[in-house]
């Protein structure tokens, strides 16, 4: 089977709710991230098959697919076409594997694999509630899923919560953890880590270029002073990821386009995979597909050399290195989302970017991402530096 590989991975800075970002249109997020995709690769705009934008909030401003909106709002040609994806927290990373599946299966040549996600101006869970507000149907979860599950809803506080409880995490220990994924992230914009997969963001207070979310000066002591989300939890909101608007994406082509465009691949799509399972813990999934796609890739886990595990809620990386035995000095090196913001369906290509820049920067070679998602589904894939 032929290969996929990516050309360049680019990310916006994030922006906290309310923040930075919080004047700029989610198609106009989506749209910078296009063209930086293409003035930074040079490739013929007219060359791009599709662009496959991952988005979980789908209503309005980010209504009326907006992976079409951000293409419109761009410097691309209206004959580009786009459709949207929703793998809930994977669904850029889903829009990059179904591009690497278009490029290795010959159907096209050049695709690009992006997420948007503007969770201030398009609030978490809009979409499931403008309807129930005017009293108008059920909302997502029949009674056959009730009845199956029995759960009137599935939450993800409360599966985190579970989680925590399943692998005896302590406040303390969530806590800790929240702080190093503060300390590393400082770090890495200290050193100038992120900029190379950073997409300055124009607005009208000036030049948005680095994140806004971490807290350079976080405490053991602040973040144990949260009120837990869940009466009695040991999960808060500074032990969890932090709402955040962005937006990301990879340039994803085919031997015949690297050959055709003078382009110089970054990575390659090694193996991907998604796994699904238990949608009332919900978020422990990650375990289960990193197994899976290193067994597909023929691999171990000691061959990879970084590891992105998206840090939703502290217990998730935490559950997932326990089960799985990884060294955490490999895993979100420069932090996670806890400091940096989880721009939801921004979120898989936004791991992406950076790891791909990671390993680069410290000539590494093989990289593993793995996100949880929504639902009890994961993805996660494997890629090799060049």
């Amino acid at each position: 089977m032929a290969e996929a590989y990516i050309v360049e991975a680019l990310r916006t800075p994030g922006g906290r709710r309310k923040g930075a970002l919080s004047g700029c249109h989610p198609a106009d997020l989506g749209a910078d991230i296009l063209n930086a995709l293409v003035s930074r690769t040079g490739i013929d705009p007219n060359a791009i098959e599709d662009v496959i934008m991952g988005c979980v909030t789908k209503a309005g401003e980010q209504g009326f697919n907006i992976g079409r909106n951000a293409v419109l709002a761009s410097t691309l040609p209206e004959t580009v076409p786009a459709v949207t994806v929703d793998r809930q927290c994977g669904s850029s990373q889903q829009a990059l594997h179904f591009a690497a599946q278009a490029v290795m299966s010959g159907a096209q040549d050049v695709v690009i694999a992006a997420g948007v996600e503007s969770m201030t101006r398009v609030p978490m869970f809009a979409d499931m509630t403008v309807l129930a507000s005017a009293g108008i149907g059920e909302g997502p979860v029949s009674p056959r899923i009730r009845e199956r599950f029995g759960v009137s809803e599935f939450s993800q506080f409360t599966g985190a919560e579970m989680i925590a409880a399943k692998h005896g995490f302590d406040r303390e220990t969530l806590d800790r953890f929240a702080l190093e994924s503060h300390r590393r992230a400082a770090a890495a914009t200290e050193s100038g880590a992120f900029e190379r997969e950073l997409v300055p963001v124009a607005t009208a207070q000036g030049l948005h270029a680095h994140d806004e979310g971490i807290r350079f000066d976080a405490s053991l002591d602040a973040i144990g002073g949260v009120e837990p989300l869940i009466g009695g939890g040991v999960v808060t909101a500074a032990n969890a990821s932090q709402i955040c608007d962005g937006a990301s994406g990879v340039l994803v082509v085919g031997e015949r386009a690297l050959r055709t465009h003078g382009l110089t691949p970054l990575a390659r799509v090694v193996d991907m995979t998604v796994t699904a399972g238990d949608p009332v813990i919900m978020l422990e999934e990650p375990i289960n597909t990193t197994r899976r796609v290193l067994d597909k890739a023929g691999m171990t886990l000691g061959q990879i050399d970084l590891f992105e595990v998206n840090e939703a809620f502290a217990p998730i990386p935490l559950a997932w290195l326990k089960e799985l035995g990884a060294d955490p000095a490999k895993t979100n090196v420069n932090g996670g989302a806890i400091a940096l913001g989880h721009p939801l369906g921004a979120s898989g290509t936004k791991l992406v970017a950076t790891l791909i820049h990671a390993l680069r920067a410290r000539g590494q070679r093989y990289g593993l991402v793995a996100m949880c998602e929504g639902g009890g589904t994961s993805n996660a894939t494997v890629l090799e530096v060049l």
